[in-house]
Parts: C-alpha cells; structure tokens; sequence
C-alpha cells in the first residue's frame, strides 16, 4: 500500500525549473515503453505527486507525447521532469515527477514496472515487484475510457 502526503523538492541537472512536489506518493515505478526509453535514455523512474509548483517556469518545456499524455522538460539542460495524464477518464492529471531530480530520495521504494514486455533485454532491476504488460497497460485505459 502506497503513502501519500509528503512534500519534496527537486531541480533538473542545470538548476533553471526548481519545484516541489506535493502529496507525493512513497512508491517509485518504472516505465519501459519506447516513449519513456527515447525520452529519458533509459526507463523512466517517476514518482506520482498530487501537484508541482516551480519557483519560475519560464524553462518547463511540455510536449504533448500521445493522445493521453504530456511530458514536462527542461528547456536549457533537457531534464525529464514530469509525465501527466491528458485524457478524460480516471487517470486524467496523474502527474509523475522524475525520480531522479528529487532531492531526498530515503522513504521511497521501487514499487512496480510498467511495459515489461518492451524492456531492453540487456538490462533488469534486481528484486521482484509487480510488473505490467503493454497489453495490460492499454487495457486498463481502454476500459476507463481514456
């Protein structure tokens, strides 16, 4: 069972797009699909968070990366900041912050794997956690009507 509550605060790699995340869940997930491998260079290890505030936005970059999702980067260094959910439906705004630019990584643990079928076979996390499918993935927002 996941936590939600806390308050962290992160930066991309050059320092431009500051934030805190807010109701921030204590499960990492990680992403294998080929968006998430092209955009990150790897899978994508993100953090869900109820909200994000920057101290100024002026280097966010957003993308609309399919017809449910957008993703938030770093304008000046190409930090991946942010994954959000577009589409009507149940998971409309479930917003996932990069791991990676948190400040305090303690109190979280490595809690599931998405797009396991599409995961590079040249690399594998150690230990066991749930893992999701392509085809698990696409139903799910199928069946909300995302």
């Amino acid at each position: 069972m996941s936590c939600r509550g806390m308050e962290r605060t992160g930066k991309c790699l050059c320092g431009a797009l500051a934030l805190t995340a807010h109701d921030v869940d204590d499960k990492v997930a990680a992403c294998h699909c080929g968006m998430c491998l092209r955009w990150a260079g790897g899978p994508w290890m993100g953090v869900t968070v109820g909200s994000i505030d920057f101290e100024d936005d002026s280097a966010l970059g957003v993308v609309a990366s399919s017809a449910w999702a957008e993703r938030g980067f770093c304008t000046k260094c190409g930090s991946s900041v942010f994954y959000r959910v577009t589409a009507e439906g149940t998971f409309e705004g479930l917003t996932s912050v990069s791991f990676g630019l948190l400040d305090d990584k303690s109190g979280l643990s490595f809690d599931k794997e998405w797009f396991i079928d599409r995961k590079p076979e040249c690399y594998a996390f150690a230990g066991e956690r749930p893992q999701v499918t392509e085809a698990e993935v696409l139903s799910i927002f199928t069946d909300l009507g995302a």
